[in-house]
Formats: C-alpha cells, sequence, structure tokens
C-alpha cells in the first residue's frame, strides 16, 4: 500500500513540471508510484495546463498521499514550474523529471545506494536512454563513462570529460542543500537546462556517478517544445549569456572557458541546423545573434575544433552568414540528393493517381461539402453516421456524401447521397470536399489540402492497445507500416474521444498534432434518447418473444487466430440457459457467416445477428451483454445493464495484443460486472443470478463513472459545433445522475402494459 506520508523528510523529492501531457502523464508518474524504494515525495506542478492533466493530478493524488499537486495559475513555463517545486520540496536529493518520461524499475533504489556508498554528494549523475515511438531504444553517449567511474567522487572542475555530458538536469540529482544554499534557480525560457547543468557542476565540490538506466527519455514525434519552431529558440543567447556572467566571477575557473565556449558554439550550431526551432525567416537574424555571442566571447588563443565543424566556427566568428550557407550546401550534398531521390518517387507515385483528381485538386475547395465513411467503406453506420445526422440538422447549408466499397450500394438508405470508391465522381468529392469524417483512415492516396478538415471519430474505447503501442505486439501490427499509419493520423484536425482514458491513449499512441474532442460517441446518444416503444419495437423487428431475456454475445476478433473460431459450445450454452433465455450472437464484422451459426439459428437455438446494420439496435434489444474484449462493453455500458464478461483466453490476449487496464481485476472502474474464464462458469454466472446480483451492479456503476462520463445524449452535437460550425463543443455533459436512462426491455414492456389484442 503506498503510504500515507512523511513525518520526517524523504530521501527524494521528484519534482515533475506538468503542461499538455496527458498521453503521457499517467505513465510518468506511475512509474515512480511502482518503485520498490518508497521513501520520495512527488511534487507535480500543473503549470495551468489546459487539456485534463490537471484531473489525472488530482486522480492519482487522492489516491497516494506522496504525490503533491499544486496548480499555478498563470502558464510560467517549465522553469518556474520547476522553482515552485523546489520550494515545496523536502526530500534530502531533487530529481526533475520530465512529466513525458519515466524512469525505470529499481532507479529510486539504486539512486540511494550509490549515495549511501558516496557518502552524500552535491550531484549525482546518473544514466539513461532514448526511447522513439518505433520502439527503438537508444543508449547515452556517456554510458561508459558514467561505468568507469564506479564509486568514485570527485569535483566536477577537475573533471572536464563529465562537463561534455547531456546538458539536462534530469540525468543527475542535486543534493537539495546544496542546490537551495547556493541559491540556484531555473530561469524562463528554453534551453534553461544548460545554464543549470553547468553553473551547479562548476560550483559543486563533490559529485558521483551511477551507471544504471534510471530514465528513459521519450523522443516525441510531436508535441515537444523543442521541435515547435519559433522565436523562443532565441532564449539560448540569453542563457550563455548568463553563464559567461557567472564565469567572469569566478577567475578560479578561467582554464574552462575555451571548453564551455567551445559547447556554447556547437550548441548554437546544433539549434540553427534545425528547421524545427530556427525557421528559414529567422535564420539571418539568428545567425547574426550567434556570431555576436561568439566574437564577445572568444577565449584569446582559442583553437577551432578540426574539420567542417572548425570551418562553420570560423564563418561565425567573421558574421559571414554567405559562407556560412556555403559551407552548410557542400556539407549537404549527399543529404540533398537523397532528398531529391524521396521527391522523384513521390512525384512518380503522384503521376499514377487518376488524372481526373489531380484536375479536381487545381479546383477550389467547395466549403460546403463533406464526406463520410465507416469502416473501411461499408455500409454508413456508427460515429460517422450519427454525426451525419446531426450536421442535417445543426448545419443543413453542408451536404454530406457517403464512400461506400463496389457492391454495397444496396446497403445504402433511400435518399443517402453516396459515391463508389474509384469512380470519377469519388475523386472529384475527395478533391474538393471541405470535410471528412471517417471511423478509420481514409486511403493513403487521399490528398490532405490545407483548408480542408478532417475528423477522426474511431470506433471505440481502447481495452486493447493501439497506434504505435501495436509494435510491441507482432501479432498485432502484422504487416502493418507504423509510419504510415502516423502519415494518415497526421491528416486528422480533430480526433472525437469517448472518455478521458481514450483521450490520454489516443494523444500518447498517435503522436500528431490534432486536437481532442472531448464529446462522448455519438454513436451512443441513442441510447440516452430512445424510448421504452423504441425498445419494444426493435425487439419485435426482431423476432423476440415478449418475456424472453435477450442477451447479447459479441466476440472480439483475435489476432493470433486466423478466421471465426467460436470460444463457446453455443449449442450447449443456450440448452443450459434454458428456454427463457435467447442468446443474440453477432460475430466480429472482420469475418463472414460462419455455417454452424446458420444451423443453429434454423434449429431456433439462437439469433445469428452478425448481419445486422446497426448495433446500437441491438444493445437496445438486449437485457444483458456477454462480450470479452470488445469495445462493445463502454458503449453498452451507457445503457446501465448487466455486462458479463466472458474471458476464457485472457493471458494469450494480453501477452499477443497487449491492454490498458486489467479488465479481470475486479476492481471498480476496471471491471464491468461478473466474469466468467470457462464455459462452466459462464452458465453458472447466469443459473445463479450473480450476472445482476449487487456486485455485478456495483462494478457496473463505477465502469459507468469512468467510461460514460460524457456519453448523456449530446455528444454529436458537441462534435457537429467544433467541428462543422467552429464553435465551442457545448452543451456540457450531464453528470450522470441526471441524465436519462433508456429502459430495460423488461421495464419498456412493464411501462407499456399488457400487449394489445
Amino acid at each position: 500500500m503506498p503510504e500515507t506520508g512523511h513525518t520526517t523528510a524523504p530521501r527524494f523529492s521528484i519534482i515533475v513540471p506538468v503542461f499538455n501531457v496527458q498521453g503521457y502523464l499517467r505513465e510518468c508518474l506511475q512509474s515512480i508510484l511502482d518503485q520498490d524504494f518508497t521513501d520520495f515525495e512527488v511534487i507535480a506542478v500543473d503549470d495551468c495546463s489546459p487539456d485534463r492533466s490537471g484531473k489525472i493530478l488530482a486522480e492519482l493524488s487522492a489516491r497516494d498521499k506522496r504525490v503533491v499537486t499544486v496548480r499555478h495559475e498563470e502558464n510560467g513555463g517549465i522553469g518556474q514550474a520547476r522553482n515552485t517545486g523546489i520550494a515545496r520540496a523536502r526530500g534530502d536529493y531533487l530529481l526533475f523529471l520530465d512529466s513525458d518520461d519515466t524512469i525505470t524499475p529499481g532507479s529510486l533504489r539504486a539512486m540511494a545506494d550509490r549515495l549511501a556508498k558516496t557518502d552524500d554528494p552535491d550531484i549525482l549523475l546518473i544514466d539513461h536512454v532514448r526511447t522513439y515511438w518505433w520502439n527503438k531504444v537508444q543508449r547515452s553517449a556517456t554510458a561508459d563513462l558514467l561505468a568507469e567511474a564506479g564509486t568514485e567522487v570527485f569535483r566536477p572542475a577537475e573533471r572536464t570529460e563529465f562537463l561534455s555530458m547531456f546538458a539536462v538536469v534530469w540525468n543527475r540529482l542535486y543534493r537539495r542543500d546544496f542546490f537551495t544554499g547556493n541559491r540556484f534557480t531555473f530561469t524562463d525560457g528554453l534551453y534553461e537546462d544548460a545554464l543549470i547543468v553547468y553553473t551547479t557542476m562548476l560550483t559543486a565540490e563533490r559529485a558521483a556517478c551511477l551507471d544504471y538506466v534510471c530514465i528513459e527519455y521519450r523522443q516525441r514525434r510531436k508535441g515537444n517544445s523543442m521541435q515547435t519552431p519559433g522565436r523562443k529558440h532565441f532564449t539560448i543567447f540569453e542563457q550563455y549569456q548568463r553563464l559567461f556572467a557567472f564565469l567572469d566571477t569566478r577567475p578560479d575557473l578561467d582554464a574552462l572557458r575555451p571548453m564551455l565556449f567551445e559547447r556554447m558554439a556547437s550548441h548554437f550550431l546544433f539549434t540553427f541546423a534545425r528547421e524545427n526551432r530556427v525557421v528559414p525567416a529567422d535564420r539571418a537574424e539568428y545567425f547574426r545573434q550567434a556570431s555576436a555571442m561568439y566574437r564577445q566571447h572568444l577565449p584569446l588563443g582559442f583553437t577551432p575544433p578540426p574539420g567542417i565543424l572548425g570551418a562553420k566556427f570560423q564563418a561565425l566568428g567573421r558574421g559571414s552568414y554567405h559562407g556560412f550557407q556555403a559551407l552548410k550546401l557542400v556539407n549537404g550534398t549527399r543529404v540533398k540528393g537523397r532528398n531529391r531521390l524521396r521527391k522523384v518517387k513521390r512525384s512518380f507515385d503522384k503521376r499514377t493517381q487518376e488524372k481526373f483528381y489531380k484536375l479536381h485538386l487545381r479546383r477550389p475547395v467547395d466549403e460546403n461539402l463533406a464526406v463520410f465513411s465507416a469502416y473501411w467503406n461499408r455500409t454508413p453506420a456508427c460515429n460517422p453516421l450519427a454525426v451525419y445526422e446531426k450536421a442535417k440538422e445543426l448545419a443543413p447549408h453542408i451536404k454530406g456524401v457517403w464512400v461506400v466499397r463496389k457492391g454495397l450500394e444496396e446497403t445504402v438508405p433511400p435518399g443517402m447521397d453516396h459515391v463508389v470508391v474509384g469512380t470519377p465522381r469519388y475523386w472529384e468529392v475527395m478533391a474538393r470536399a471541405k470535410y471528412f469524417v471517417n471511423n478509420v483512415n481514409f486511403a493513403d492516396t487521399v490528398v490532405k489540402r490545407p483548408e480542408q478538415i478532417h475528423l477522426q471519430t474511431h470506433h471505440g474505447t481502447p481495452l486493447k492497445r493501439m497506434g504505435i503501442d501495436q509494435q510491441k505486439y507482432p501479432a498485432a501490427a502484422k504487416g502493418m507500416s507504423m509510419r504510415k499509419l502516423l502519415q494518415r493520423a497526421d491528416r486528422w484536425d480533430f480526433s472525437v474521444s469517448a472518455n478521458q482514458h481514450s483521450t490520454e491513449q489516443w494523444d500518447r499512441v498517435y503522436p500528431c498534432s490534432f486536437e481532442s474532442v472531448d464529446a462522448g460517441y455519438p454513436r451512443n446518444d441513442v441510447y440516452s434518447r430512445a424510448t421504452a416503444q423504441d425498445v419494444l419495437d426493435v425487439r419485435e423487428r426482431l423476432g423476440i418473444a415478449p418475456g424472453r431475456t435477450a442477451v447479447l454475445y459479441a466476440p472480439t476478433v483475435r489476432d493470433y487466430q486466423v478466421g471465426y473460431v467460436p470460444r463457446l459450445d453455443l449449442e450447449r450454452v443456450t440448452r443450459e440457459l434454458g428456454p427463457d433465455v435467447l442468446l443474440m450472437v453477432r460475430t466480429h464484422y472482420f469475418y463472414g457467416r460462419d455455417r454452424r451459426l446458420t444451423e443453429l439459428e434454423e434449429q431456433g437455438a439462437l439469433l445469428d445477428v452478425s448481419r445486422h446494420p446497426s448495433v446500437e439496435e441491438l444493445c437496445l434489444a438486449a437485457d444483458a451483454l456477454i462480450s470479452d474484449y470488445s469495445s462493445i462493453m463502454f458503449d453498452y455500458a451507457v445503457l446501465d445493464r448487466p455486462i458479463v464478461t466472458y474471458a476464457d483466453d485472457w493471458d494469450v490476449y494480453v501477452r499477443s495484443r497487449g491492454v490498458t487496464f486489467d479488465l479481470l481485476s475486479g476492481e471498480p472502474g476496471e471491471t464491468p460486472g461478473a466474469v466468467a474464464t470457462n464455459e462452466n462458469e459462464l452458465i453458472s454466472v447466469f443459473r445463479s443470478g450473480s450476472w445482476d446480483g449487487e456486485r455485478a451492479t456495483a462494478l457496473r456503476t463505477a465502469f459507468r463513472q469512468r467510461f460514460c462520463e460524457w456519453d448523456d445524449g449530446n455528444a454529436a452535437e458537441r462534435v457537429v459545433r467544433r467541428t462543422f460550425l467552429d464553435q465551442e463543443a457545448g452543451p456540457a455533459p450531464l453528470p450522470l445522475e441526471a441524465r436519462y436512462v433508456v429502459p430495460s426491455p423488461r421495464r419498456a414492456a412493464a411501462e407499456a402494459g399488457p400487449p394489445k389484442a
């Protein structure tokens, strides 16, 4: 159990500045809370984060008293957030952890052991790895240096090789008395780490090393402030100006000036070389300021490094921007050659596209045209269909056109405009539509024009791992290109989220620049708007006799299996449950018709609803749901009806696909009701009545509170207002207790009274 607080100062104060990291924050903090060394406090500083990071902090601090949350009323930047954390810290040592990074298991214990062996130095240098979104892990450049140091304690100013370490504050621990006693504080703006790193290292009398990989430094594909271009990168000059002002007060460190000067110039050039930091329009001015700093602090007798880097130093010293550009041109010839080859390949690919498409791409975008698609151009359905219907009401000026595969034209409802993939009109609407709505991705051939808006609605809450997380699970990622997946996701402008869990997952596993529309799922609106008569009408159309308990069984696909493999002896289950129970079986849409299901339906043993066009109608008709790991459970929970989890292959599923939480834990908010792990248990769950018992009801309530927080019947309106009308995503979700709940079949029948003669 987590500690409830410290009566004495903890060993570590872990300071975590928080801003726009809802997709990473939970993993970051959990990596701390799961440590086997527990003598620490976490000071999480919410720097007025506009996303749901604050809610995550509130949840975790309520659960574990070691998490202390402080909120800034205005955004002050990472430096101010760290200063706030320092002011609140009580620990012997300060560890600064960025909120999108994690610490590895056993790290705090390894740190504590090394500090004890080295008699509490001023600074402890620790190792890290870089982790990339494509699953690559890269060791640090100084891993060998840290290993060679062993348990040696040294003065950093006398061991200059340690000044060449990656200049960030999270790869070292600071003794708090040393840090605050010397009045070190973080300054505003980017590159504040470099100033703190050098001034603390040059001040410390005692430092030690730990060759244990403690930090996993996440290389985010998008969203990292360092990767966002703009004038803010000019603060690098202010930070190094402060460093040399510090050196001016320390003549005893004059011998180190040439080395620190070289580090400064290299840092300037490193930043300048990246257009995701310094944009072309600012490059000449950046070079001018870098050159001025170079000349101002050039040590007497300084010798530039050899090779092309030294030539760049000399160009910087001369202030010759054109000369520097010429050097860059020579150095970049091979890189540009590769880029030209890529452009040729891309242009070749474009030439193979439909000529009709290319023609219409030159025409203006139709501001009142929207394209809809669902499930890889199948029948209109799911969230896109609910958005389509609501847009007709709230934005009638927008004409909606559905994209369907050839052969599915007859499945489109009468009066609904549609195009068939590959036809001339298809290419025209794809080129000219203002809005694109899909619950998967549009084809790679679709070009995203700057003025077009793509809305990704998704089609489920993720229990299983999605996006880049699938890389760790070969069965799930078989034949999948993650780079292409993210290129498709780069087209999203908006991403609909059903709940906070989904928001966090989408933000992390699709590291792209979309806005999350935290609205609930539009397809679930019907669960808050249908009437008792609607329920009875659906059951009548399905042929469910009055008084029978209809149980919907909807298993999901298995990545580790080929084709539909029944997980239940359906004939036995239906026989054991008795004639009062009707099993409605819906196989995953990836599978074709199953002969055995057809036979059992013909015998009257069950109802095969696999091809029924509306899963929402099936849920309305069902008294209960049997699911395994399908996202249907999250939608069905809106109805507040019993959910039974049948998980006979949980361990295999977890290993082959991965999960985002433990569905079988029995904990409120994770398990939606009764659980069965084999056929006998499933039969017993229904025979005993535990499927709708007191414990199952309590679990369902907690599950609903967590995963149905925005599903109040107004999700489609929120989505349409935000994406089609550019308004706030209102109205605000109703509290759970204030929502209308569609009557269950039994209650609906009671309200309707006896059937008419």
